[in-house]
C-alpha cells in the first residue's frame, strides 16, 4: 500500500514539475508573459466580478477576453524567426485594418444590401470574408515575396482582429438581457469566443491569405483562378455554418425531442420553454456542430501546411544545384 502511495505521490510531483517548466517556457517568451498575465487579469477581474457584483470591472472583462489570444497571436508573429517581409508596423498595420476598417466596412455592407431571408447567413459570410480579402490585398501590395506562408501568418493577424472586435461586440450585447444585467451572460460569451476564435475568422482567413499571396508574384492584383474563387467560397460555406449552427442545432433538437404541446405553442406563434433534457441536447449539438466546422477548417489548413513543406524540400534540393555555380565578378 505505501509503494502505491509513494508512486502516486512521485507522478503528482512529476505532473507538477512538468506544469512548472511549461510556465516557465511561456514566461521565456514575450507573447507567453502576454497570455499568462492577460489570463490572469481576466480571472481576477472576473472572480471579483462575480464576488461583489460590482460592474466597474466589466469593460476589463470585455476588452481583455476579446483581445487576449489576437494579441498574443500578433505578438508571436512580430518576434517569430522566419520573419521576412512581415514587418510588426505591417502585422499590427493589418490587426488594425481587419478589427475597425474590417468590421465597420462588413458591417455597413450587411446593412444596405442584406434583408431577412433564408440565405442571410450566407450573405453575411461572403461579405466579411471579402472585407477581410480586400484588406489582405491591400496589405500584399507593400511586400515583393509574397509566399504561402507569409499569406497564412498576415491573414490569420487579419482574421484576428476582426474577431477581436466582434467578440467586445458581442460581450457587451451579453451585458444587458430582458432581466437586466447579467454578469454570467458576458463571462459565458468571453469564454466561448476565446475559445472558437482560432477556429473561425483567424482561421479562414488564414486559408484566404494562403491561397491569395501567392498568386500576386510581380502583380498589384491577383491572378484570379479556380483555386483562388474555390478557396474563396469554400471559407465562406464553412463562414455560414458556422453561424448557422445555433438554428441548426435548434432545429435538430425540436426534432428528435418535439411534444405535441410544444408543437402546438409554435403553431400558435408562441415560444415553448425547453425541458432540461432538450436543453442539454442543444448544447451538446451546438458544440459538435462548431468541432465540425472547426475540424474542417483545420484539416484544410493542414493541406496548406503540408504544400508549404513539399515547397520548403524542393528548395532544399534546388540550393546546392545553385551552390555549384561559380561566383565572383568574373562569372557576372
Amino acid at each position: 500500500m505505501s509503494d502505491v502511495t509513494a508512486e502516486a505521490a512521485g507522478a503528482d510531483d512529476r505532473s507538477d514539475a512538468t506544469t512548472l517548466d511549461y510556465v516557465r517556457r511561456l514566461r521565456s517568451h514575450g507573447w507567453g508573459r502576454i497570455l499568462l498575465g492577460g489570463t490572469t487579469l481576466w480571472g481576477l477581474a472576473t472572480a471579483l466580478t462575480l464576488a461583489t457584483g460590482n460592474a466597474n470591472l466589466l469593460p476589463v472583462i470585455i476588452l481583455v477576453g476579446g483581445f487576449l489570444f489576437p494579441v498574443t497571436f500578433v505578438a508571436w508573429a512580430c518576434r517569430r524567426e522566419d520573419q521576412g517581409e512581415l514587418t510588426p508596423e505591417i502585422l499590427i498595420r493589418g490587426f488594425l485594418l481587419g478589427g475597425i476598417l474590417g468590421t465597420v466596412s462588413a458591417a455597413t455592407l450587411e446593412a444596405y444590401f442584406l434583408t431577412p431571408s433564408p440565405l442571410l447567413y450566407a450573405g453575411v459570410a461572403i461579405l466579411e470574408e471579402a472585407a477581410k480579402a480586400a484588406i489582405l490585398l491591400h496589405l500584399a501590395r507593400a511586400l515583393v515575396q509574397r509566399t504561402l506562408w507569409d499569406g497564412l501568418v498576415l491573414g490569420a493577424t487579419v482574421g484576428f482582429g476582426f474577431a477581436a472586435c466582434q467578440s467586445v461586440g458581442y460581450g457587451l450585447n451579453a451585458v444587458f438581457t430582458v432581466t437586466g444585467l447579467s454578469l454570467r451572460e458576458v463571462v459565458e460569451t468571453e469564454l466561448l469566443r476565446g475559445v472558437i476564435e482560432p477556429t473561425s475568422h483567424a482561421l479562414w482567413t488564414a486559408i484566404m491569405g494562403a491561397v491569395l499571396l501567392p498568386v500576386m508574384r510581380g502583380r498589384t492584383s491577383p491572378r484570379v483562378g479556380p483555386e483562388l474563387v474555390l478557396t474563396f467560397l469554400g471559407v465562406s460555406a464553412l463562414h455560414t455554418l458556422w453561424d448557422a449552427t445555433h438554428n441548426i442545432a435548434v432545429v435538430f433538437t425540436l426534432l428528435v425531442t418535439d411534444t405535441p404541446w410544444q408543437g402546438r405553442l409554435f403553431g400558435l406563434g408562441y415560444l415553448p420553454r425547453p425541458t432540461d433534457a432538450q436543453v442539454h441536447l442543444f448544447t451538446a449539438a451546438q458544440f459538435v456542430g462548431y468541432a465540425l466546422v472547426g475540424a474542417t477548417g483545420l484539416f484544410w489548413l493542414g493541406v496548406l501546411r503540408r504544400r508549404l513543406d513539399r515547397l520548403h524540400r524542393l528548395a532544399a534540393l534546388v540550393e546546392p544545384a545553385d551552390s555549384l555555380i561559380p561566383q565572383g565578378p568574373e562569372y557576372a
